[in-house]
């Protein structure tokens, strides 16, 4: 199966704040994508997963 584009909105903690954020990924399916989420936030930002909140994962239509 061919990866496809999904959305994936979340919060993660930054300091004592959360903060919003907004990912389009390529995986090929939800669960992936969310995997591949968790990787990219923590990495970058040092984080843990128990810091990163996936709120939702859906079929990104646009361009």
């Amino acid at each position: 199966m061919a990866d496809q584009k999904f959305e994936v909105k979340g919060d993660f903690r930054m300091g004592d704040e959360w903060r919003p954020y907004r990912k389009v990924i390529r995986a090929p399916n939800e669960a992936q994508a969310k995997e591949r989420t968790f990787a990219l936030i923590g990495s970058k930002h040092r984080l843990k997963r128990s810091y990163i909140t996936v709120q939702s994962v859906t079929l990104f239509s646009g361009e």
